[in-house]
């Protein structure tokens, strides 16, 4: 059975690949036209995400260097692109096309924005930080990954951190919404990726750390599996979930990883570091646990944490080493609300949704919060007679 499931993942991969490349040719005779909206009916929304955002690179690049023309140019052609998606929002669709509209509106609208903050800055080179900043892909015919097992033709780039597009096949889900905390903290990870490196966000609860480590896997493709972390977890279990990610090759993001036992981190320690040293040395296969496992190297290993929390360890100097720590704070709500009403097909979704922002922030000051004594009172059976 281990045999003919790494064939199917092989063949995905392949075939996944193969789909990204029709679909780049199909994008270079389309758009031009004007028939985006008929392109994205005709391919898979992941494939869709990806091509639109190569596109996008190349050809953001190519106005940056016509200078702030090109880039004015560029911007009145992507405010149109957005325009004809929110029109496709407002019309009647297949389901599954309005499952590919609303990440491809999320996308759409960072492009904008990236390409108005590049024109009001006045960069006209390719090759200045702010532009290179950005997360990009870029395309290259043919070429095959050892990592991947597919055709090599895709490459993320972020400032000087890059990785292979891995071309697993995550089907067609909503996209997270792009504001500068969240591409300040792809930075980081993306930083500590190509340094064979794990990613370690903290910060209070709800600012989105375990959503952007799962967004980031969506960019480049590959597996995240999110891990709910107990002080029950001993180094055993951890043990076995470690083998089983080395061989598929996908990420992990340790949700509250702080909470398990300081015993139990020591260990899990030297276990992350086995994988780390193999992944450096370019093994294909190494000694874990008493056992010569596969390894796939694009896997790897991202903890969240809430410090400062009750019953929350502090994490040990030698796992610490292991990782690149960003600290999240709270993200911009009214830009939040603005994208995704926009996603749902809105045309005045700026003014909405700072109104919305400013509603809830008002209740959320003027109205008290409903205590223990107001349950009680509307769950007793006279008050609810």
């Amino acid at each position: 059975v281990e045999i003919w499931l790494d064939q199917i993942q092989t063949v995905m991969r392949k075939m996944m690949a193969h789909l990204y490349d029709l679909s780049m040719v199909d994008y270079g005779k389309r758009e031009p036209d004007g028939d985006r909206t008929g392109w994205l009916k005709d391919w898979p929304g992941q494939i869709v995400l990806g091509v639109s955002q190569t596109y996008w690179t190349t050809v953001t690049t190519e106005a940056l260097k016509s200078g702030p023309k090109g880039t004015k140019a560029l911007h009145q052609r992507l405010t149109a692109h957005l325009n004809d998606i929110i029109q496709m929002v407002r019309t009647p669709q297949k389901k599954i096309v309005k499952r590919t509209i609303g990440p491809l509106c999320v996308l759409d609208v960072h492009a904008r924005d990236t390409v108005v903050e590049l024109e009001r800055l006045g960069i006209d080179d390719p090759n200045d930080f702010d532009w290179l900043c950005q997360f990009r892909y870029y395309w290259h015919e043919g070429g095959e990954s050892r990592q991947t097992g597919a055709p090599g033709s895709v490459v993320c780039k972020m400032i000087n951190a890059q990785r292979l597009y891995a071309y697993e096949y995550l089907g067609n889900s909503m996209r997270l919404v792009v504001t500068p905390l969240t591409d300040r903290c792809y930075r980081t990870l993306m930083g500590a990726i190509h340094l064979d490196y794990g990613g370690a966000p903290a910060g209070p609860a709800g600012t989105g750390k375990t959503e952007t480590v799962k967004d980031l896997g969506k960019n480049c493709a590959i597996q995240c599996v999110v891990y709910n972390c107990s002080d029950s977890l001993d180094y055993l279990a951890m043990g076995k979930f470690f083998k089983g990610l080395a061989g598929t090759g996908a990420w992990s993001c340790f949700d509250e990883f702080n909470r398990i036992n300081l015993e139990v981190l020591s260990v899990i320690a030297q276990q992350i570091l086995t994988i780390t040293r193999a992944k450096v040395a370019g093994l294909d296969r190494f000694d874990f646990e008493g056992e010569n496992i596969q390894l796939r190297r694009t896997c790897n290993v991202f903890v969240t944490m809430n410090p400062g929390y009750a019953g929350r360890q502090e994490l040990p100097d030698n796992l610490k080493a292991l990782f690149r720590s960003v600290a999240m704070m709270v993200p911009d709500y009214a830009l939040i609300g603005e994208i995704m009403l926009i996603a749902f097909g809105f045309s005045k979704a700026k003014e909405c949704g700072a109104k919305m922002v400013s509603t809830f922030t008002l209740c959320s000051e003027q109205l008290s919060n409903r205590s223990e004594e107001h349950t009680s009172e509307l769950q007793s059976p006279c008050n609810l007679v």
